[in-house]
């Protein structure tokens, strides 16, 4: 054998162990590494409250830290486009509400794509919002309120979670289809929101789950609701459409990875966040903040974040809602 074909025998087994290796840095399994959840909003929200929630399913699941961090302001696209700019390996994870889905019309620039940029994962819960006052604001309904509003243009002040928010778009909706004018204060979260009401710094909140002990509590009053029927735990308090027909907003919560990720893990993600959800302590919390379990696949969300993102264009043009 000369030396040619001994220096050959020696790199072909050498060349298929660093094939053999190269595959096996490629196809580590799924997580390698402690998993990250950014929410755009500060903690002590409905949102936050979902996300910690699914955090801890997924640790128990997959055996890997799985860290929530608040990455609040500008309606929720700080953390938005932290995570599509991440590496698309799904260790870093966006849990956003419905904002995500308003907010491409609502600012003039987003630094994201809302659909091209993400790669869905997991619906996780949809609620309705609840229209409460402080009680020194002299309404106690939604038909005293409208009356009020229009006799006093811009003097009534509502809260939200942030501009952008379900909590904000529900009262740009609400003043354009009753023809009144009130005055949006921004926070950054219903963590922040609620200490507002409460002192009287701000009159009025379409308030998300975060406003269901106040209402039990006695501490606001409960003027109606956006979703389509009555929440059963206040039956006694009126669907906004009953006084405004037409009117619903309901609100959602979901997962996203960057775009890239692979299909693989989205899928795995999801499937573990449905399976944890299932869990009578996860149902247990829903249900006393007034949330609805809604998790989904993939394709799913995909289709749902498409709608959201052209009914909202539609209302924002329509009421000609000022871009942020």
């Amino acid at each position: 054998m000369n030396f040619r074909m001994r220096h050959l025998l020696v790199l072909v087994p050498v060349a298929g162990a660093c094939l053999a290796y190269s595959t096996a840095v490629t196809a580590q399994p799924y997580p390698a590494k402690p998993i990250r959840i950014l929410v755009g909003f500060a903690a002590g929200g409905s949102t936050d409250l979902v996300a910690r929630i699914v955090a801890a399913k997924l640790h128990a699941a997959f055996g890997q830290p799985t860290v929530v961090e608040n990455r609040s302001g500008a309606g929720g696209n700080i953390a938005a486009e932290q995570v599509a700019k991440s590496p698309p390996d799904g260790h870093t994870l966006l849990v956003t509400p419905s904002s995500f889905a308003v907010n491409p019309s609502l600012f003039k620039r987003t630094p994201y794509d809302a659909i091209k940029d993400f790669a869905p994962v997991s619906g996780l819960s949809t609620y309705m919002l609840f229209l409460v006052c402080h009680p020194s604001l002299p309404v106690r309904s939604v038909k005293d309120l409208i009356a009020l509003a229009k006799a006093n243009p811009g003097h009534i002040n509502y809260s939200s979670a942030g501009t952008g928010t379900t909590t904000h778009i529900s009262g740009e909706l609400f003043a354009y289809m009753t023809g009144t004018k009130m005055t949006h204060i921004a926070f950054k979260g219903s963590g922040q929101q609620t200490p507002a009401l409460l002192s009287g710094e701000v009159a009025l909140a379409f308030g998300s789950t975060t406003a269901v002990p106040l209402i039990q509590a006695k501490k606001v009053l409960l003027l109606g609701v956006t979703g389509a029927k009555r929440f059963p735990d206040f039956p006694q308090a009126p669907t906004i459409a009953e006084t405004v027909p037409g009117y619903e907003v309901t609100s959602w919560n979901a997962m996203f990875a960057a775009a890239g990720t692979p299909a693989d893990i989205t899928r795995r993600l999801a499937e573990e966040v449905a399976k944890g959800l299932r869990h009578n302590d996860a149902r247990d919390v829903f249900d006393k903040q007034g949330l609805q379990t809604a998790s989904s696949r993939p394709e799913e969300l995909a289709a749902l974040v498409a709608t959201e993102v052209s009914k909202w264009a539609k209302v924002i043009k329509a009421a000609n809602i000022p871009l942020q």
